[in-house]
């Protein structure tokens, strides 16, 4: 089954035209540097990702853990089923990638993982947020677990989606954005 989508066949025209001119770069070239590039994302978040989930699976073992309320553990178990998924989702790649090695499937490769990546900081960002509650909780009680859970939330969402999105160059505009043209006159 083919799809035409631009994260499943690679650059769009836009950006092919963009990168060819102003990089140099064939399709290909493109690709390797997207997926060089989201390797050294998934760099910044996969060790702290797998430090919070071994810390989570410790706390079990603690003695205060079981003075804990009931929704307290529930929040616990939810935050360990996203710190677990978060795991998966960001190391994934890496394993397609050994999966889909000489295979010539990097346009496949970069797709799936760039999906993968933003799963996985889904997962990530309500793991954290599950942290916040528990740590909350036990530090001050129900209230302060509700607004630092909440606190949390609205600081996920602002800086991994609103701002990224506010950034994004509008449609129709990006041949026109002063910021976009001036980078193609920078020179490496």
């Amino acid at each position: 089954m083919s799809s035409t989508r631009e994260e499943d066949t690679g650059p769009s025209e836009f950006h092919g035209a963009y990168n060819r001119e102003n990089r140099g770069e064939t399709p290909v070239q493109t690709l390797d540097r997207n997926w060089i590039s989201l390797l050294q994302e998934l760099r910044v978040v996969q060790t702290g990702v797998q430090l919070l989930t071994g810390f989570l699976l410790i706390l079990p073992f603690q003695e205060r853990f079981h003075r804990l309320p009931d929704y307290g553990k529930t929040v616990f178990m939810l935050t360990v089923v996203s710190a677990v998924a978060a795991t998966i989702l960001l190391v994934a790649p890496v394993a397609m990638h050994r999966l889909l090695f000489r295979r010539r499937a990097v346009a496949q490769l970069v797709a799936a993982a760039h999906r993968s990546a933003v799963a996985g900081l889904v997962f990530l960002g309500l793991a954290m947020t599950g942290v916040v509650v528990l740590v909350s909780e036990v530090v001050m009680g129900g209230a302060a677990a509700a607004v630092g859970g909440g606190v949390a939330v609205v600081a996920f969402v602002s800086m991994w989606v609103v701002v990224p999105l506010r950034m994004r160059p509008r449609a129709g505009t990006q041949n026109t954005d002063e910021s976009y043209a001036d980078a193609s006159k920078i020179k490496s």
